[in-house]
């Protein structure tokens, strides 16, 4: 059976897509600049859901959990993203405050990762977030459960895929005197 899958898998194409013109002489000294450069791009190829990301967090025993949430916004405060207090990521976030957070835009063979720690956001951004959801959303969240959660980026990497299996990797770490990046091309 194993063989089976094995084989079936190595049949699916990878890879598939075509990454844009990417200027490694030309990268900005932050990483949110370069994020809102490649979700513009995304959004301009046609990438389907380019706001969505996966969430990892870890729960009590240390296990990795993750799910697909959507991006809610990015800048100096860090990468925003919501939910209820009475979820599992609610839960996780509350006794262990860090979360990594991947996209994946296929049309475009790039993705993102980003990870640090978690905040809370204030209590009316929390209320404006969920009086903008639909009636029937905002129904379904108990009193005082709602939270707006923004990760505080340490470190970001962006990953060009290529057919030719040249990757590029650009990775961003803040450091005690701010950003720095590296870029790696694997092959």
């Amino acid at each position: 059976m194993g063989n089976d899958v094995r084989s079936r898998l190595a049949a699916i194409g990878t890879l598939t897509g075509s990454p844009p013109p990417l200027d490694l002489d030309q990268l900005p000294a932050e990483p949110t600049p370069m994020f809102l450069h490649w979700l513009d791009v995304a959004i301009a190829a046609g990438v389907p859901e380019p706001r969505a990301m996966t969430l990892s967090t870890v729960d009590a025993e240390g296990i990795p959990d993750a799910r697909v949430l959507i991006l809610k916004d990015v800048g100096a405060e860090g990468w925003a993203f919501a939910g209820t207090t009475a979820s599992a990521k609610g839960d996780q976030l509350a006794a262990n405050p860090a979360a990594a957070l991947s996209f994946w835009w296929q049309p475009v063979m790039r993705a993102v990762r980003v990870r640090g720690p978690v905040v809370e956001a204030s209590t009316a951004e929390c209320e404006t977030d969920l009086q903008a959801r639909p009636a029937a959303a905002r129904a379904l969240v108990a009193p005082g459960t709602w939270r707006v959660w923004r990760v505080r980026p340490q470190r970001v990497e962006f990953w060009q895929g290529s057919p030719d299996r040249r990757h590029v990797r650009i990775v961003h770490r803040l450091g005690a005197s701010g950003w720095s990046h590296e870029v790696d091309v694997e092959g």
